[in-house]
């Protein structure tokens, strides 16, 4: 059974940091592009960041560019978001998900496989 689960999520005040993990299991997705969305009430699932592979240098949203890092551990099967400089309009879910096509990596119609989001609140 395929299964992405993300962590360490939390509650945290602005100019914070928090760093979040996807852990996979059930196939191996070392070739996949592996992203992380977020989904704020109300609003419409959006891209914050992915990572090809390889790994190196990750892919973000203009709106989290210079704050947040994606990385990876292909032997682990386990994927990071460092997040910092928190701010309240970062407070969402957010997602883990896989894209074994590797096309639109910013679309979340393009990935096949989704985590149960973790919920991360920035206070002011």
């Amino acid at each position: 059974q395929v299964q992405l689960v993300e962590s360490g999520g939390g509650l945290v005040q602005a100019g914070g940091s928090l760093r979040l993990t996807c852990t996979a299991s059930g196939r191996t997705f070392s070739r996949d592009v592996m992203g992380w969305f977020r989904q704020a009430p109300g609003k419409e699932r959006e891209f914050v960041a992915a990572i090809r592979w390889s790994g190196g240098k990750g892919l973000y949203a203009d709106s989290v560019k210079g704050r947040f890092s994606i990385s990876r551990d292909n032997a682990k099967n386990m994927v990071y978001l460092q997040m910092n400089s928190l701010k309240p309009e970062d407070t969402a879910v957010y997602y883990c998900a896989a894209n074994p096509s590797g096309y639109s990596y910013y679309t979340p119609g393009s990935y096949d496989y989704w985590g149960q989001g973790t919920q991360v609140t920035v206070s002011s």
